[in-house]
């Protein structure tokens, strides 16, 4: 009984004393109400371990020492089942703590002194973690766990705590206030240029000059090269000038060869010149490969607009000096000799398509078959054949292009 009346003392010392600091550091206080869920140690009491777990109602109230310290004292009121054939007890929990709060009160720590009477005293230890969860200005949602331990026996209990919170009070002292921000005149600058009237020796400059650090215009003939750097500082409105400020020769095509010395004044833009600004030319490999497939046993064109021979005979005709072998190929099934003659007819079709519908020149174009000697997929399948049956065009020619 000695100790649970030395708990008790403790604990009222802190009720006693905690506000009395609180108001000395004008802090806020804050009262609030809470359900409990209370777990005792499954051996708690000895030697019958008679006692479960239960839930209990109690209140609190806090007090603000400063931005992170405060003392807080509760008391609840315990309902505890029995268990083992023990009966139900219940009681009070008294306590007293001190707690730390994180930065922008993001969560606290505490530990303090408890007493217990649950049909015995004990006296313990508690601490937990905890976060008052603000709804407004005053008021909050309290949630918390908390373990504890007898001091005599080494019984550990915990509980979990849900309530809510009303803060009271006036601003705590720790919250200093902001200070009015100093404000200093700017020197006047009477024409806006940049440079003080104080410094000024051209205190009338118009609106948008480029001024010196003296406060007058820069660039007094507007070429766009200050004074400082200019050599020519009386340069007419509007003539192109070059880094000095002096007039620079037109060069009309823009292709860095100025007007006087370009042979070719009108080169298109972006080709590469000779010194004398004309195109410099370059060779260019320019190709097509053209690929037809046919049907079984058939030298048929089916569409002679198919986009591939389109195009085949735009090449033929944008590249003139070209000409053309176009190849005829057959699948393996059959006779050589007939597979060989029926890929012949193949290139042929093709050539009379384009001479006959493109208006290509038939002495450009070469045909050849090849039968089955070629074949692109010697596996003996449909997809196989249908693509050895198919006629192949190959062309290249090397051309003269700008050079970029």
């Amino acid at each position: 009984m000695k100790k649970s009346s030395i708990t008790l003392a403790l604990i009222a010392a802190g009720l006693i004393s905690a506000p009395t600091l609180a108001q000395e550091q004008d802090a806020k206080d804050w009262v609030g109400v809470y359900g409990l869920y209370y777990s005792t140690d499954d051996d708690k009491p000895q030697p019958a371990a008679q006692l479960d777990d239960g839930f209990g109602l109690g209140i609190e109230y806090g007090f603000r020492f400063d931005e992170n310290w405060a003392a807080r004292a509760s008391a609840s009121y315990l309902d505890i089942d029995g268990t083992n054939g023990g009966s139900d007890e219940n009681g009070p929990l008294i306590g007293v703590d001190a707690m730390y709060f994180f930065q922008d009160d993001l969560f606290y720590a505490f530990g303090g002194l408890y007493y217990q009477n649950l049909d015995d005293d004990y006296e313990m230890i508690g601490y937990g973690l905890g976060k008052h969860w603000a709804v407004d200005d005053n008021l909050a949602v309290i949630s918390e766990v908390a373990a504890y331990r007898d001091l005599s026996d080494s019984y550990y209990d915990y509980s979990v705590k849900l309530g809510v919170s009303y803060t009271f009070g006036s601003a705590s002292s720790y919250s200093e206030p902001t200070p009015a921000p100093m404000t200093t005149a700017a020197p006047a600058d009477s024409d806006y240029d940049g440079v003080i009237d104080t410094l000024d020796q051209c205190p009338g400059t118009p609106s948008g000059t480029v001024v010196d650090s003296k406060g007058c215009n820069a660039d007094t003939d507007g070429d766009g090269v200050i004074n400082s750097q200019d050599q020519c500082p009386n340069t007419a409105a509007g003539v192109a000038v070059d880094g000095n400020g002096c007039a620079i020769e037109p060069d009309s095509d823009n292709d860095g060869v100025l007007d006087s010395k370009d042979a070719c004044p009108d080169t298109p833009a972006g080709d590469k010149v000779h010194p004398n600004g004309c195109t410099i030319f370059t060779a260019e490999e320019v190709s097509i490969e053209v690929r037809i497939l046919f049907a079984n046993n058939s030298a048929a064109i089916e569409d002679t607009s198919d986009p591939q021979i389109v195009d085949l005979a735009a090449f033929l005709n944008r590249y003139g000096k070209t000409s053309a072998v176009v190849e005829g190929h057959s699948s393996a099934p059959g006779a050589a000799a007939y597979n060989k003659d029926l890929s012949l007819r193949r290139a042929k079709a093709l050539k009379a398509v384009l001479v006959n519908q493109y208006g290509i020149d038939a002495n450009r174009l070469k045909t050849v078959g090849y039968g089955e000697e070629r074949l692109l997929d010697t596996a003996n399948t449909k997809e196989a054949n249908h693509l050895n049956r198919r006629i192949e065009v190959k062309i290249s020619e090397t051309i003269e292009i700008p050079a970029k």
